[in-house]
């Protein structure tokens, strides 16, 4: 990550809003920023694929499902945040991974500048590609701040996106059970 790029960036954008950078409060802005930034976006430098390389065997392939998972992106379009909770499940083919690895993949893809719906089939399609499940039901609930800050103005209206692979696509019943074990 480019820090240097990123304060200059943030004062360019104080500048063009007629903010005097030399001012007390602001005069470490820039470098805060872009070390908010190397958090907040940290996703670009992770790998997905590396949490799900440990497994598990199982004797059973019933319906593994990890729910009201905390998560915390940025719109690409408006750089403004949006969270919410996601809750993911798999039904195994012999092998499972640790349950914190679950909410690990997610948070490195959600720590990137995202569509939710992009964001909804990362998740779905790196479990299919490295666990090679029988399937994958992914199920994402989320705020927007550029709903809610700006533009319509419509605080606590929430976006959800749901993407099925494997065996969940055409599975009324399985799709069923999923909501039914996270209570809606």
């Amino acid at each position: 990550m480019d820090k240097e790029k990123i304060r200059e960036g943030v004062r360019l954008i104080l500048e063009g809003i007629g903010e005097d950078i030399n001012r007390e409060g602001l005069v470490e802005t820039p470098d805060r920023i872009a070390r908010m930034y190397e958090e907040l976006a940290g996703g670009y430098t992770k790998s997905a694929e590396k949490h799900l390389e440990k497994r598990f065997h199982v004797d059973n392939n019933d319906m593994v499902i990890e729910k009201d998972i905390p998560f915390y992106s940025f719109c690409e379009h408006h750089m403004l945040p949006f969270y919410g909770t996601a809750a993911v499940a798999y039904i195994p083919n012999g092998e499972v991974v640790g349950l914190s690895k679950i909410a690990r993949t997610l948070e490195v893809y959600a720590k990137r500048f995202q569509l939710q719906e992009r964001l909804t089939a990362q998740v779905a399609d790196v479990f299919m590609k490295e666990l090679n499940p029988q399937g994958v039901m992914v199920f994402i609930e989320a705020e927007h701040m550029c709903m809610t800050m700006r533009g319509i103005k419509k605080p606590g209206t929430k976006t959800v996106t749901v993407v099925t692979r494997g065996i969940f696509e055409n599975n009324e019943c399985l799709q069923n059970q999923f909501f039914r074990m996270m209570g809606r």
